[in-house]
C-alpha cells in the first residue's frame, strides 16, 4: 500500500495553498502568464520545476550563484509542448583536477541536459501537467524525474509535484510506482563517470518526494514572489556530502527589468542566499527592417516601368534583365518565348536564372510579377521562372499574369499575389531550345567574400570558456558549366585556444585519432587552409542530382568523393548516398597529410513530418571516419525568423567504454539568416555550434558541398 506521512512543513504548504485558493478564486484579477526561470534553468520556481512553459520560440539564458554552485543554463522552447535545457554547473568548493598543471585553479565542472514535456494543457477546471527529466544525459549528479501540475487562480499560480532522484531525497512519500513493480522501490546508487548515457534503469525509481510551491504576481507588475517546499534534503551531494539545511522552504523574488532581463534573488534552505539573472530572446521575432532600395515602382505613376512593345530586341531584353536583377535579385542566364498548351501563339516568357539576393525565394517571384505587369507586352499571359544552380534546374514557378494583376491593382480584394503562382518541373531538354537571350558562359576572376566565425568550447580543463574568433576569406570560381573551384583561408583575430596545454601525444585510444588531434590543429598556426576543392554538379533526371569533388575537403581531411540525391518537387522526403576516400591532413603543416586514410560514406534520409511543421529530420547510416559503423540522427527546427536550431547524435558499433567520456557523439547548433542582422536582404546563413565533448567515434566528414543544401528550392526549408 502507498503511504504518506506528511511532515509539519508540508501541512503548512497545503494550508497556505488552500487559503490562497479561497482568497483568489473569487477575484477577477488574472495572473500574468509569467515563465520564471528556475535555479537550474528551464521554467520553474526555484530548486523545483513547475508545469509552465515559455512562449514558443523563446531562448533563455540563466546565471545562478550561491555558496556551493554557480550555474549557466540555456533553455529553448523548441515546441509549445517541449522545453529543452543545456546547463553547466560550477561546483565551487572543489577543483577541476588534482593536477594543477592540467587545470590550474579552475573549480569543478559538470554539464547536464534537461527535457520537459507538456502532458495536459490547463483548462478552466483542470491544471496543466508536465513530465520532465533533469540531468538526462549527464553524469547523473543532479539526475531527477518528475511529474508536476500547476493551476492558476487569479494572480496566484499553485504547483504540486512528485519527484524522484535528486528531487526525491526528502523521501516524504512512498514511491507510488512500487504498486506496479517492486523494481521501482529501489534506485541504483553511484554516478556515471563518463556521462552521456541515458540511465533508464534508474528512472522513476527509489526515494520519492512531494514538492510544491506558490508563485504570486504582485500588483507591482515587474515583481513576482515565490515560495516552495523543496523535495531535496541535500543529504548526499556529490563531492560536497551533506549540506546544512535549516528549512525545507525556499523563498524568492523575480524583478523583471524589461522584456528581456530579469533579476532573481532568493533565500534557500533557511541559511543560503542566491542571486542570478536571466535574459530571454524571441527567435520568432528576430529581424531588421529592410531598406526599400529594390521596390518596384508603383504602377501608373511617373516612375513606373515602361511597357515594351517586344522583348526580343537587344535593348528591351537588356532592360528587362536589368530590372529582374536589380529589383528581383535574379541573375538571368536565358530568356525563352514559349507557347502554352492552351494558346495558339507565344504567350509565355520563360526566365532561367538564380536568386542571389532574397532568402525568401517567393519575394523574388513577387518582384518578377510586378515587373512583368508593368513592362511585358500585352500578349504575354504567363511568366515562368526556372530556378537554377548553374546547370541544374530546381523548380519552375509559373506566374498567371491575369491573376497577378488583380492582386497588384486591387481589382479583386479576394485575390492575393501568391494565388497567381504555381510550381512545376520544366523539361531538362527545354533549355536547349532557341532563346531570345542566352548568357555567354565566361570564366571570370574568383568571387571573394569575407565572413566572421566564432568557434566556442565550454567546460575545458585549462579554461572554462575557450573561443576562437576570426575571419574566413572565401573564394569561388566557375571553371566550366557545372564545374567550380572553391576554398577558404581562415585566420584568428582573437583567441585563447593557445591555453590548450593537454596535447594527446601519449593519449591511448582504441579508435583511430580522427578528431582528438583538435588541439594540435587549432594551435599550429593563426592562419590555415580550411578547404580547397574542385566540384562538379549535374542533373541526370528531373529528380536525380549528382556531384563529384576532390581536394582538401575540410580542416582535418582531404580526398575525393561523390554524392547522388533523389528529391522530388515539393516532396517532404528525399534520399541521398555519398561515398568518399579521405586521408588525414597533417596538423604540423598547411598542406601535408598523415598516414591514416579510410573510406567513409552514408545513406541519408531526409524527412519533414506533416505533424511537426518546420522540422527536418535527417538519418544517416554508414561508415564513419574512425571506421565505425552506425547511425547519426539530426533534427532541425525552424522558427518564423528563419533561425534554425538543430541537435545531432551518433550511435555506432563502438561501445560507450571504447568511446570514452561522453559515451557517444552529440552536439547542438544554431543556423541563422545573415539578413536578420542587417538592413539588406541576403540568402546566406551563419552558424554557431556547441559540442559537449569531442571524441573519435561517430564522426562524419565535414563536406562543404552537399546536394540537399544545393537543391533546397526543390522543397524550400533553408531559403523559405
Amino acid at each position: 500500500m502507498m503511504s504518506f506521512s506528511p511532515s509539519l512543513p508540508f501541512r503548512k504548504l497545503t494550508a497556505v495553498a488552500v487559503a490562497l485558493s479561497a482568497v483568489f478564486a473569487a477575484t477577477s484579477v488574472s495572473a500574468e502568464d509569467y515563465a520564471s526561470q528556475s535555479d537550474f534553468g528551464g521554467v520553474g520556481l526555484m530548486q523545483m520545476p513547475n508545469a509552465r512553459f515559455a512562449d514558443y520560440g523563446t531562448l533563455t539564458g540563466l546565471y545562478y550563484d550561491n555558496e556551493e554552485y554557480r550555474r549557466l543554463a540555456v533553455s529553448l522552447q523548441l515546441f509549445p509542448w517541449l522545453e529543452t535545457t543545456i546547463r553547466y554547473n560550477d561546483i565551487r568548493p572543489i577543483k577541476y583536477s588534482a593536477n594543477p598543471e592540467f587545470s590550474g585553479d579552475q573549480t569543478g565542472k559538470d554539464k547536464g541536459f534537461d527535457v520537459k514535456l507538456r502532458v495536459l494543457q490547463e483548462s478552466y477546471w483542470l491544471p496543466q501537467v508536465a513530465l520532465g527529466w533533469r540531468d538526462l544525459a549527464g553524469t547523473g549528479i543532479f539526475a531527477s524525474e518528475y511529474v508536476v501540475a500547476s493551476k492558476r487562480l487569479g494572480p496566484v499560480d499553485l504547483t504540486l509535484g512528485l519527484g524522484w532522484g535528486y528531487m526525491g531525497r526528502r523521501d516524504n512519500i512512498t514511491n507510488p510506482l512500487c504498486e506496479v513493480s517492486d523494481s521501482f522501490c529501489t534506485r541504483a546508487t553511484g554516478f556515471s563517470g563518463s556521462g552521456g548515457r541515458f540511465e533508464t534503469d534508474k528512472w522513476f525509481r527509489g526515494e520519492t518526494s512531494l514538492f510544491g510551491g506558490i508563485q504570486y504576481q504582485t500588483p507591482f507588475d515587474p515583481l513576482v514572489l515565490k515560495a516552495e517546499y523543496d523535495g531535496n534534503d541535500y543529504s548526499n551531494e556529490r563531492y560536497l556530502g551533506q549540506l546544512e539545511v535549516d528549512s525545507a522552504w525556499n523563498f524568492g523574488a523575480d524583478y523583471k527589468v524589461n522584456d528581456t532581463w530579469t533579476l532573481k534573488l532568493s533565500y534557500e534552505r533557511g541559511n543560503t542566499f542566491m542571486f542570478g539573472f536571466a535574459g530571454a530572446l524571441d527567435l520568432n521575432g528576430l529581424g531588421q527592417v529592410k531598406v526599400a532600395n529594390r521596390r518596384v515602382p508603383t504602377p501608373n505613376t511617373r516612375t513606373a516601368l515602361g511597357r515594351a512593345e517586344r522583348v526580343d530586341d537587344a535593348r528591351s531584353s537588356r532592360k528587362f534583365r536589368s530590372n529582374v536583377w536589380t529589383l528581383a535579385g535574379i541573375t538571368v542566364s536565358e530568356l525563352q518565348n514559349v507557347r502554352s498548351a492552351e494558346a495558339d501563339d507565344i504567350d509565355t516568357l520563360r526566365i532561367y536564372g538564380s536568386q542571389r539576393y532574397y532568402r525568401d525565394y517567393e519575394e523574388g517571384i513577387r518582384q518578377v510579377a510586378r515587373i512583368a505587369d508593368q513592362s511585358l507586352p500585352e500578349n504575354y499571359n504567363y511568366v515562368e521562372v526556372v530556378e537554377q544552380v548553374d546547370q541544374i534546374q530546381l523548380a519552375t514557378t509559373r506566374i498567371d499574369l491575369e491573376a497577378a494583376r488583380k492582386a497588384i491593382h486591387n481589382t479583386d480584394l479576394e485575390t492575393d499575389l501568391e494565388n497567381a503562382f504555381s510550381r512545376q518541373n520544366t523539361k531538362l531538354s527545354a533549355i536547349e531550345d532557341n532563346g531570345l537571350y542566352e548568357a555567354e558562359y565566361r570564366r571570370t576572376w574568383p568571387r571573394l567574400s569575407v565572413r566572421p566565425f566564432l568557434d566556442q568550447s565550454f567546460g575545458n580543463p585549462e579554461n572554462f570558456y575557450m573561443y576562437q574568433f576570426g575571419l574566413d576569406l572565401n573564394a569561388s570560381m566557375w571553371l566550366a558549366p557545372g564545374t567550380f573551384a572553391h576554398g577558404t583561408i581562415s585566420g584568428n583575430l582573437l583567441t585563447n585556444f593557445d591555453d590548450f596545454n593537454f596535447l594527446v601525444d601519449g593519449f591511448e585510444s582504441k579508435l583511430p585519432r580522427v578528431r582528438t588531434y583538435i588541439r594540435e590543429y587549432t594551435t599550429f598556426s593563426d592562419i590555415w587552409l580550411s578547404n580547397l576543392q574542385v566540384s562538379h554538379i549535374n542533373q541526370l533526371a528531373p529528380n536525380v542530382y549528382t556531384s563529384v569533388y576532390a581536394g582538401y575537403l575540410e580542416r582535418m581531411f582531404g580526398g575525393v568523393g561523390t554524392e547522388l540525391l533523389y528529391r522530388e518537387l515539393d516532396s517532404n522526403w528525399a534520399v541521398g548516398v555519398d561515398l568518399n576516400w579521405v586521408k588525414q591532413r597533417d596538423y604540423e603543416s598547411h598542406t601535408g597529410f598523415l598516414d591514416y586514410d579510410t573510406f567513409t560514406g552514408h545513406i541519408t534520409g531526409y524527412y519533414e513530418p506533416r505533424f511537426m511543421p518546420n522540422t527536418l529530420i535527417k538519418a544517416a547510416y554508414g561508415k564513419f571516419l574512425a571506421q565505425d559503423n552506425g547511425l547519426q540522427l539530426n533534427v532541425e527546427h525552424k522558427f518564423k525568423s528563419g533561425v534554425i536550431v538543430g541537435a545531432y547524435a551518433a550511435k555506432t558499433n563502438v561501445s560507450s567504454r571504447e568511446y570514452g567520456e561522453g559515451s557517444f557523439t552529440k552536439g547542438f547548433y544554431i543556423s541563422f539568416p545573415i539578413d536578420i542582422l542587417q538592413t539588406e536582404h541576403s540568402p546566406n546563413r551563419g552558424f554557431i555550434g556547441w559540442t559537449p565533448l569531442t571524441r573519435d567515434g561517430g564522426q562524419m566528414l565535414g563536406r562543404s558541398m552537399q546536394l540537399f543544401h544545393a537543391t533546397d528550392l526543390r522543397s524550400p526549408f533553408y531559403k523559405e
